[in-house]
């Protein structure tokens, strides 16, 4: 289902491109190799026609740095190879790849489409003497064109640069072994066994055939390349690819030769691009866009924090420090008064405030910032302002309408002493408190004017549809209008209605699946150019300690409506979460107004939420799903300080293979990117998408507006531990 952004909400999320987002605003790294420092060049790993670290048909041992995110468009021989990295760990990196392959005379095709999933495993980092080792699988899932698997090493030395003064250069040597396609090309044998099948075209792919891994022929690979300087970069490599499909079963280019030779220059920093010479017949080129999550983001457009103003000393102004003030009957309301103003300068609302002589506890609603510890720190420094001296306590409650989803507790003296010292971050997140949020305290005093409140915003949508035979990217573009209603701090009105300018979505092709239609009729859905997208009403609230709930009642998603309800048990301090919900829904009608089908299905899961640390969020929901089959969905995700989240799922249900059709199981990745990464501005909207191979009907879940989970966890103790450096932001 498509996300979506609107200018004047508070958190919401727009589906776009997916290539085009990255085309669009990739930012490369600038951290060095971990190399001798005598070897240190100040860009990344160069990448091969396969999007991985390579030299260009064959892959090298390098690993990108931590958290890098690519994008990587190759050609050559009638080959299109459209492939994004993520370096989710130091030693880990996984890959998704499109690839179009023109002059297919075989099956029929003009042009073959095809999906595939690399992952690749670094076993030895590279020292003084000793090379890097990494073990990678190649189209390990999908139809396993281009399956693969090899361990390949690379060591890397200093050359002199180009030029008076220019940095040492580097030379890389890469030598490995082959296996499947990496294998076809003069075998040396089949050290772990024969039995290999060859590639079938007509597979439905989606399998992982790890009983095919390093079976079957090996044969050596290996390269040179030399980065002279820091803009430009040559290579040569023997490769152990026979092409035998495409140059014997097809006809798709004629391989003349086993050497190929390339050139590349660091057109920015955001960019490379290379031209090469393939297989003595062919020319080839690509271009290769990093960016890194783990980078900061541009830096708020919004006026800086105000400094801490330091107390008077107690002994030499006792005066100050006398709390009488606190005993007035209005003092809440003209506190409230007076800082309301300060805080909205800071993009925060009150919801509550209650002063004692010594302590307040100000419930807030963050209204600007994608980070919960910016809010949190940018109010502390207006009460640290404005308070007077007595008040050295401040509990900080961040809320979700009427949940309070955390006490972040710190001392005024704290702050003032620690703001300017070298360990501010840490050594004020030693002395500060987070604690799960208690009841409201009997003396609050209330915000002025919270509630009926009335929100709206006008703005864009993209509504993508990926890997149509046909064509592969489908992308419908139009205006939307939201307005949302909340009433009461635990009861809204949410509603959503589209307007298409322009697309192709409804030319698309038509379902062929042996499974109710969940979503493989998306077609159908798409051929109305006004829709209501979304209309429903919610509750939330906190039920018990520790237990938050949800109901949703109405038109929740463009394809279902009907009712969900929640319940989530998540503690501050615990990195578990555990919840269960359950819907009852029936298929909308194929124009999206408010008719509805005769399918209807009672779908829910049990999930398992886990903060392994690093910003990794593991998830296992177990369940039925909306085409009534039952199983489970693995889904890892991992969030940067900066808002940046990059993730991937699977799921398994008791639908087989042949019945799920092609794919065979449900798997995609997904990826959220803060506004504020792009231009700077404070906001709490994001862009995102997720994206399948295929999509199907097996292993579909509901897209219910608001689940519990992601709001409640922005504000608990490992996240806000997390990003703890933003609180001086």
């Amino acid at each position: 289902m498509t996300e979506r952004v609107f200018p004047r909400r508070r958190t919401r999320r727009a589906a776009a491109l997916f290539p085009a987002m990255l085309l669009a605003a990739p930012v490369m790294a600038q951290g060095a190799d971990p190399l001798e420092p005598s070897l240190d060049l100040p860009t990344p790993p160069t990448l091969n026609f396969y999007g991985s670290p390579g030299l260009m048909d064959m892959p090298t041992a390098e690993m990108l740095p931590d958290g890098q995110f690519t994008t990587t468009i190759s050609n050559f021989g009638g080959q299109t190879r459209l492939t994004t990295t993520f370096q989710a760990l130091p030693w880990l990196s996984a890959s998704f790849r499109y690839n179009g392959i023109q002059d297919w005379n075989f099956g029929g095709f003009e042009t073959y489409y095809d999906r595939g999933f690399d992952v690749r495993f670094r076993l030895f980092t590279e020292g003084r003497y000793r090379p890097a080792l990494t073990l990678g699988l190649q189209d390990f899932v999908g139809t396993g064109i281009y399956a693969a698997e090899y361990l390949v090493a690379t060591k890397n030395f200093a050359t002199p640069g180009w030029g008076p003064g220019s940095l040492p250069g580097r030379l890389k040597l890469t030598a490995g072994v082959g296996w499947g396609r990496l294998g076809t090309y003069n075998s040396f044998g089949a050290p772990f066994g024969a039995d290999r099948p060859a590639y079938n075209p007509n597979s439905t792919g989606g399998k992982v055939a790890y009983d095919q891994w390093f079976r079957g022929d090996a044969a050596f690979f290996g390269g040179i390349e030399w980065n002279p300087n820091e803009r430009w970069g040559f290579k040569v490599e023997y490769s152990s690819d026979a092409y035998n499909f495409e140059t014997g079963v097809t006809s798709v280019f004629e391989r003349k030769s086993n050497y190929n030779f390339g050139v590349e220059y660091q057109a920015s920093e955001r960019t490379r691009l290379g031209a090469y010479y393939m297989y003595g017949s062919e020319i080839g080129i690509t271009a290769q866009f990093q960016l890194n999550p783990a980078e900061p983001a541009n830096r708020l457009a919004a006026p800086a924090p105000v400094a801490i103003e330091k107390r008077p000393a107690r002994a030499t102004n006792p005066e100050a420090y006398d709390t009488a003030w606190a005993k007035s009957t209005s003092a809440g309301v003209e506190w409230r008064d007076r800082l309301a103003p300060e805080l909205r300068k800071e993009g925060i609302g009150i919801d509550y405030i209650t002063l004692s002589g010594s302590a307040v506890e100000l419930r807030y609603r963050n209204l600007r910032y994608n980070s919960q510890t910016i809010a949190a720190g940018r109010a502390a420094r207006v009460l640290a302002r404005m308070l007077p001296a007595s008040v050295e306590t401040f509990h900080l409650v961040p809320m979700s309408g009427a949940i309070g989803l955390s006490t972040i507790t710190m001392r005024r003296s704290d702050l003032e002493a620690l703001e300017f010292e070298p360990d501010a971050t840490g050594a004020l997140l030693a002395v500060t408190g987070i604690s799960e949020a208690g009841k409201l305290p009997p003396t609050a005093v209330p915000g002025v004017a919270l509630y009926p409140n009335f929100a709206w915003g006008i703005g864009p949508y993209f509504d993508p549809s990926y890997f149509d035979p046909d064509v592969p990217i489908r992308m419908d573009f139009g205006v939307q209008i939201h307005a949302t209603y909340e009433f009461s701090p635990t009861w809204k009105i949410s509603g959503e209605i589209r307007h298409r300018l322009f697309g192709n979505n409804a030319d698309g092709r038509a379902s062929n699946s042996v499974l109710p239609h969940v979503r493989t009729d998306q077609v159908l859905y798409a051929q109305e150019d006004t829709t209501l997208h979304d209309l429903y009403i919610e509750h939330r609230r906190k039920v018990a300690r520790n237990v938050y709930g949800r109901a949703t009642l109405g038109y929740l998603e463009p394809m279902f409506a009907g009712v969900s309800t929640e319940l989530l048990w998540k503690p501050v301090q615990s990195p578990l979460g555990l919840g269960v919900e359950a819907n009852y829904v029936r298929q909308r009608a194929y124009d999206q107004r408010f008719g509805l089908q005769d399918y209807s299905i009672l779908t829910g899961h049990a999930s398992a939420y886990l903060e392994m640390g690093g910003g990794f969020v593991g998830q296992l929901d177990v369940g039925r799903y909306l085409a009534g089959d039952v199983g489970a969905t693995v889904s890892l995700d991992r969030t940067f300080a900066n808002g940046w989240s990059v993730g991937g799922w699977f799921t398994l249900t008791d639908v087989s293979s042949e019945d799920f059709g092609e794919g065979s199981f449900d798997k995609g990745i997904r990826f959220s990117i803060p506004v504020n990464w792009f231009f700077g501005k404070p906001t709490r909207q994001s862009i995102g998408t997720g994206i399948r191979p295929i999509q199907r009907d097996g292993g579909q879940r509901l897209e219910v507006p608001g689940r519990l989970y992601g709001q409640v966890r922005d504000a608990h103790a490992k996240a806000l531990r997390g990003e703890w450096a933003r609180v001086w932001e």
